[in-house]
């Protein structure tokens, strides 16, 4: 059933105490107007059934919570659009921190910030060759992640546009 944003928020039930509205980001008027979004295109629930089942055998295979919290730090660490370019300077050829500055018009000092935190995450790996260290994506998984993310996005904003 589609409902209005605000009969929406109307019966959002309450979880561990916390209004659902807080817990849930509510979509404002200017979002949906933003995103060219009628309030009719928003569909919610318009049951009461718990389908217990199906809810007990999501959660039996639910991950820990600190896998959970663990995924969350990575995708924030891509969530960062400087790290974004370097990841995808990587993706494309290993490269060592002049060569990231010069890419991307910015200090060594900078790019080297960013590089730890990327290898912090384990998302990138670094190489001696000499008096250079050059740096390149960790694995295909890492690799496969961007490269999926990448994809994703182009595809999204291919479909907004035709």
């Amino acid at each position: 059933m589609r409902e209005s944003t605000s009969s929406r928020n109307a019966i959002l039930p309450k979880v561990g105490g916390k209004d659902k509205a807080l817990m849930e980001k509510e979509i404002s008027e200017k979002e949906i107007s933003e995103k060219n979004i009628s309030e009719k295109e928003i569909y919610v629930c318009d049951c009461d059934i718990i389908h217990g089942d199906v809810v007990e055998k999501v959660k039996r295979n639910m991950p820990e919570e600190s896998e959970l919290y663990d995924l969350s730090d990575f995708f924030k660490v891509l969530g960062d659009s400087t790290r974004a370019k370097i990841m995808w300077a990587l993706d494309e050829h290993e490269l060592c921190v002049c060569d990231l500055a010069a890419l991307l018009n910015m200090t060594k000092s900078a790019i080297s910030h960013q590089l730890r935190a990327l290898r912090d995450a384990n998302l990138v790996i670094n190489r001696r060759d000499g008096k250079n260290i050059y740096y390149a994506l960790a694995d295909d998984h890492v690799r496969q992640i961007f490269e999926m993310g990448l994809e994703h996005i182009r595809e999204t904003c291919a479909s907004h546009e035709g």
